[in-house]
């Protein structure tokens, strides 16, 4: 017998969760339904390494022998009421300014969801940038891998270099956020 069935179907959903410890997690279609399952691997081949609990999700299921999953990731957006980071840092700064700031390419060095915060390295520049648990979530997203790539807004805060947007680098190539190519 076939494991998996020849047809696909793109699907409009959110996710119910999903543990990068584990490598996988669930899908509820908007269609209701089963719960299709969301492997790390096929996240990982749209840029990410995690996504927020009920992050908005656009995908390619197939039927396998054990139900539904993911075979593509065609769009994700963070969950509702998600959106800029409210750190005490940002507060006396203007959102339209923050918006403006164009994404820089970047490698994270570590992250810590326990400690709630990592470092990133913008290409090109030597020194840190600091990366906040609440950045991570506002942005959709809910850990990072060290030596992962992403696009990150970078404003000089109080503290140093900060980030106050994070995303794949692959989704703001592709979204045309203007994010320079990385420098070898």
């Amino acid at each position: 017998m076939n494991q998996f069935d020849d047809s696909t179907r793109t699907v409009d959903g959110h996710v119910k969760w999903f543990d990068p410890s584990r490598g996988f997690g669930f899908v509820v279609s908007q269609e209701g339904g089963g719960d299709i399952l969301l492997h790390a691997n096929v996240l990982r081949n749209f840029g990410q390494s995690s996504i927020a609990d009920g992050a908005r999700i656009e995908i390619i299921v197939q039927k396998t022998l054990r139900g539904e999953q993911a075979i593509e990731v065609l769009h994700i957006e963070p969950p509702e009421g998600a959106g800029m980071a409210i750190l005490e840092d940002f507060r006396s700064l203007d959102p339209d300014m923050i918006r403006s700031v164009p994404m820089e390419p970047a490698r994270v060095k570590w992250f810590d969801k326990v400690k709630g915060f990592g470092f990133a390295n913008v290409f090109g520049r030597s020194e840190d940038v600091f990366i906040h648990v609440e950045v991570l979530r506002a942005s959709g997203l809910s850990d990072l891998a060290p030596g992962e790539a992403v696009a990150l807004r970078v404003i000089d805060g109080k503290r140093g270099r900060m980030a106050t947007e994070i995303c794949p680098w692959e989704a703001a190539n592709r979204d045309g956020e203007g994010a320079s190519q990385p420098v070898e």
